[in-house]
């Protein structure tokens, strides 16, 4: 019985192996097979978004790749392949989307965020060394200095009555 749940369990394990599809796709030249490589890898999986259409189990995936074989097949240009993509599912759709307007915080945001926090770290950093340095250049107004001392009077009363 042990043995038969085992193999039963073994036949369901590869049963899912068997159902993922494999693609296969008939092209006229080594060339052209280069072409639907590199182009399957330079674009973005729409649902997956972090995996290229190449690697993609996703069936999206799967409907793009077909669709560069047969545009590779009509005989298009890879540009008029991606031109195509990037119409269909914007400059998202590219690993390394042109530099636009649309697309300038997306390439340089994150420059701009770190030199931002650069520069307020750098503000912090020098007016602790500067307090560090000349604590007597740190002086409290008058007003201030008379709030100081009420708030020290009450706290020493404060001690010396609980005593």
């Amino acid at each position: 019985m042990k043995r038969l749940f085992a193999v039963l369990f073994f036949v369901l394990c590869l049963a899912g192996i068997a159902r993922a599809a494999i693609d296969t796709y008939e092209f006229a030249d080594e060339a052209q097979r280069e072409r639907f490589r590199e182009l399957t890898k330079e674009l973005r999986c729409p649902k997956c978004q972090n995996q290229d259409i190449a690697d993609s189990n996703a069936p999206i995936a799967a409907d793009l790749r077909r669709e560069i074989h047969r545009m590779l097949g009509e005989g298009k240009s890879d540009d008029e392949i991606v031109d195509y993509m990037v119409d269909r599912y914007g400059d998202f759709v590219r690993y390394k989307p042109p530099v636009t307007a649309r697309t300038f915080l997306l390439w340089y945001g994150p420059a701009l965020l770190l030199g931002g926090g650069l520069v307020v770290l750098g503000v912090i950093v020098l007016r602790r060394r500067r307090v560090e340095n000349a604590p007597s250049a740190v002086q409290l107004s008058d007003q201030e200095r008379g709030r100081l001392d009420a708030l020290l009077k009450s706290t020493s009363s404060d001690k010396t009555s609980n005593d």
